[in-house]
């Protein structure tokens, strides 16, 4: 089993950009990863703290957000965003948040809670779990859920970071409590990712064409992927083997 994708989010639910290596640091998430947020109007999180998503604008209220992509440059701190119906941004988001609010505005549904405001959350971002965690994904159970849905998916629509290829669907599930070797990096895998409407919006287009809830019940469940904690820091690259330990 080999890493055939990385991939990170800076800006939650608003792009996602491939990476060839990373390096991660046991007790966090993957540098840069969804290290800044936009919490809409009703929203009481302020950056000193982890909130959950429904404080933030996000995909599976959104849909138009899955079609973003991104390109962060680490070292000026700088975002670039893509979107088929909005023309390219480049924003600093702790210091241009009025510009990328009136980017985002359009592309969010006007009878919802609007974007009012970017926050950061450094060392753990804001992910999905109360841990910091990565996300490990199991090409093999993509396939199964493109199978049972009877045409292609673009992964993207999990929005996950380390994508590994297997030839066993859902064999991730039974790696909860285990620890696994992923490059020089040792993760635990500490629970499988529940998911929601987000995973309906095509990646391309914005626009929800699928029903991939309804595809993951036939399973008996609606989870797909692990979420795992970082507990020995190491580097990982594309075609690093996956070793369950």
């Amino acid at each position: 089993m080999k890493i055939t994708q990385i991939l990170r989010h800076p800006l939650k639910s608003h792009g996602r950009e491939p990476l060839a290596q990373v390096a991660l640091d046991a007790g966090t998430t993957m540098p840069w990863d969804r290290v800044w947020a936009v919490a809409h109007e009703t929203s009481k999180a302020d950056g000193s703290a982890w909130a959950r998503c429904a404080n933030f604008s996000r995909g599976s209220k959104a849909p138009a957000l899955m079609a973003i992509t991104a390109r962060f440059d680490e070292a000026e701190e700088r975002l670039h965003l893509s979107h088929p119906d909005r023309p390219d941004l480049a924003v600093r988001p702790d210091h241009d948040q009025a510009a990328l609010i009136d980017w985002v505005m359009p592309l969010v549904p006007q009878d919802r809670a609007l974007p009012a405001r970017v926050i950061r959350l450094d060392g753990r971002g804001f992910t999905d779990s109360e841990f910091p965690s990565v996300t490990l994904c199991n090409m093999a159970s993509h396939r199964a859920v493109e199978a049972q849905a009877g045409h292609a998916l673009s992964i993207h629509r999990w929005r996950g970071n380390l994508w590994f290829d297997s030839d066993a669907p859902w064999a991730e599930f039974d790696w909860i409590g285990r620890e696994i070797r992923v490059g020089s990096a040792v993760l635990r895998a500490r629970e499988r990712t529940d998911r929601c409407l987000a995973t309906a919006a095509n990646p391309e287009t914005g626009e929800r064409d699928a029903d991939l809830l309804g595809v993951l019940k036939t399973w008996g469940h609606q989870d797909f992927s692990l979420r795992c904690e970082v507990i020995e820091s190491g580097t990982v690259s594309l075609q690093d083997a996956v070793v369950p330990l």
